[in-house]
């Protein structure tokens, strides 16, 4: 088998980094494999700086296997060892090539996951600490320098890659190349719409979450209290609140504009009164600029919708179900124009699979458990009544789903399966592109590889 045919794609082996930040293990720990037991954890390949640890290709592997799509030969480990070892070169390459990534951009996307991981306990460090048995501060750290790699590494495989397009030829011939027994088998699949309204929370309880924070602003300016004491105890952005509500330096235009409006308008160490955002209502203190760059912290505050919010926003979209019922408004049209969940909207409201794009999913990889069962519970071209659920960073929402289309379990074919071969084509173009680019690039740096992964031939130019 040829280098070429061997490569995952970088992208896909992405997955231990991101595997990092939600499973996260003791660096030291012994690991286990399937045919060996336990070993003790130990560098397995350096490339000049940067080491691979024997941990890291028994997490990736496991999280491979159990996440490989159906109908497609799972990676061997040796696969994932040369995935994972082109990673490292490429971070390496990355700082020969002055490719980079600013602390701003590293720290936005860290903020979100770790917000994400402490809004699953409740903004508990404790339990955050009993289930991880690393602090907050360890966490976001590993969190930091998981997340800077492989923004470093995708933004290197985009530079490699850069110009790479796929014609339906090319999917043709790919597809052609493949003996018919070897076809994948793809199990059942639906495609699967939502629009999605956020109840307005009505005026007395905005004027109400104002009124508390400028309570609070009257604490610090009386010296009764401090910003970062405060912000412990009631901000509710999980993230930021055990870190006294810092957020770090972020550049013009990644926070909200009314945020970094009245952020960029205060004196260092001065504290603004309540400003509303999409997010609620923050009270913000500067605490540095550096030239294009500020920090500042907050205290965010969520003004919660009344039944009669929530009641309001129902019958929003139990109308304009109806409108669509009728056929005045095709669903896709109205999901783009009032839909305000914007992972969905601009795709026309539907879930679409993040490896190929395809608006085709199996039930499965519909991760919502609630959504998994109401859609098994449908009749196709349905569309249900509106639905209250909870969005883990922006509180109660509401929903109506509509089930577009379901596709029975078949062999893959270049009409039901365009997409998935058009995103396997060009995976089969970028490990050819990143096979060739590999074996120049490995001459500029230093590769040590243990002997137990000699029989993987990485290093080898065929």
């Amino acid at each position: 088998m040829s280098k070429a045919n061997k490569f995952l794609s970088i992208t896909s082996c992405l997955i231990m980094l991101t595997g990092v930040l939600y499973a996260q293990e003791e660096e030291k720990k012994p690991s286990t494999t399937p045919t060996t037991g336990q070993v003790i954890d130990r560098i397995v390949a350096k490339v000049n700086n940067y080491i691979l640890l024997e941990s890291d290709v028994q997490k990736t592997y496991l999280e491979a296997i159990s996440n490989s799509q159906q109908g497609f030969e799972a990676p061997s480990r040796c696969d994932i060892f040369e995935s994972l070892l082109i990673n490292k070169l490429m971070v390496a390459k990355a700082e020969i090539d002055s490719v980079s990534v600013s602390d701003a951009e590293v720290m936005l996307q860290a903020d979100q996951r770790f917000s994400m991981i402490m809004s699953q306990f409740g903004g508990d460090e404790s339990t955050l600490v009993e289930v991880y048995g690393k602090t907050s501060d360890q966490l976001k750290a590993e969190i930091n320098d998981a997340l800077r790699e492989q923004m470093i590494v995708q933004r290197m495989q985009g530079k490699i890659t850069e110009g790479l397009s796929v014609s339906p030829a090319e999917v043709r011939r790919f597809f052609n190349s493949i003996h018919r027994d070897s076809l994948p088998f793809f199990s059942a699949e639906v495609t699967v719409g939502q629009i999605v309204r956020k109840p307005e929370v009505n005026e007395k309880a905005k004027t109400e979450v104002a009124n508390f924070l400028s309570g609070l602003k009257k604490q610090i300016m009386d010296g009764t209290s401090d910003f970062a004491t405060l912000a412990k105890e009631y901000s509710q952005d999980p993230g930021s609140a055990i870190q006294g509500g810092e957020l770090g330096f972020f550049r013009r235009g990644e926070l909200a504009p009314e945020y970094e409006a009245t952020s960029l308008g205060l004196k260092p160490g001065e504290v603004s009164d309540p400003v509303e955002t999409v997010f609620g209502f923050h009270m913000i203190q500067l605490l540095e600029r550096r030239g294009n760059t500020f920090n500042t912290r907050h205290i965010l505050i969520k003004p919660v919708p009344s039944e009669d919010d929530i009641k309001k926003t129902e019958r929003y979209l139990d109308s304009l179900r109806t409108v669509i019922l009728d056929k005045k408004i095709d669903f896709a049209k109205a999901a783009k124009e009032y839909s305000e969940d914007r992972d969905t909207s601009d795709n026309g409201g539907f879930f679409a699979d993040q490896g190929s794009g395809s608006n085709r999913l199996t039930l499965r990889t519909l991760e919502d458990p609630v959504l998994y069962f109401t859609i098994d519970s449908m009749q196709v071209g349905g569309i249900t009544t509106p639905m209250r659920f909870e969005d883990p960073r922006e509180g109660t929402k509401v929903r109506i789903l509509y089930y577009k289309d379901r596709y029975p379990a078949h062999r893959a074919n270049l009409n039901d399966d365009f997409e998935k071969l058009k995103a396997a084509t060009r995976r089969k173009k970028e490990d050819d592109i990143l096979s060739r680019w590999f074996l120049t690039a490995k001459e500029d740096v230093f590769i040590d590889i243990d002997p137990a992964y000699d029989r993987c031939n990485v290093l080898q130019d065929n």
